[in-house]
């Protein structure tokens, strides 16, 4: 079975900073293209994308301000957040997807002004 389990999700100040962390099991995310998603009041919203060279692509609105990393021996995905503004706030989710694809739970993110 694959499970992937988000957490360090919560309540943040504006302008402050948190790390998500996926952990991956039954799936080895190295193998795998890992990508962080978000819902919002709007669409699902692609937050940052990783393949399997481990190079990273972020979403336009969290350029500069959102990074992907991946760590091989935790087989943990993580997204690091700074600047955090309120249309951030959101369910964050990660998922991993090779011939088929898998998703987290999610991890709600909450913004205070």
């Amino acid at each position: 079975q694959v499970h992937l389990v988000e957490s360090g999700g919560g309540l943040v100040q504006a302008g402050g900073s948190l790390t998500l962390s996926c952990a991956a099991s039954g799936i080895r995310l190295s193998d795998n293209t890992v990508a962080w998603y978000r819902q919002g009041p709007g669409e699902r919203e692609l937050v940052a994308l990783m393949n399997t060279r481990g190079t990273a692509t972020h979403g336009d609105s969290v350029q500069s301000r959102f990074t992907i990393s991946r760590d091989k021996d935790k087989n943990t995905l993580y997204l690091q957040m700074n600047g955090l503004k309120a249309g951030d706030a959101a369910d964050y989710c990660c998922t991993g997807y090779g011939s088929a694809t898998y998703w987290g739970q999610g991890n709600q993110v909450t913004v205070s002004s």
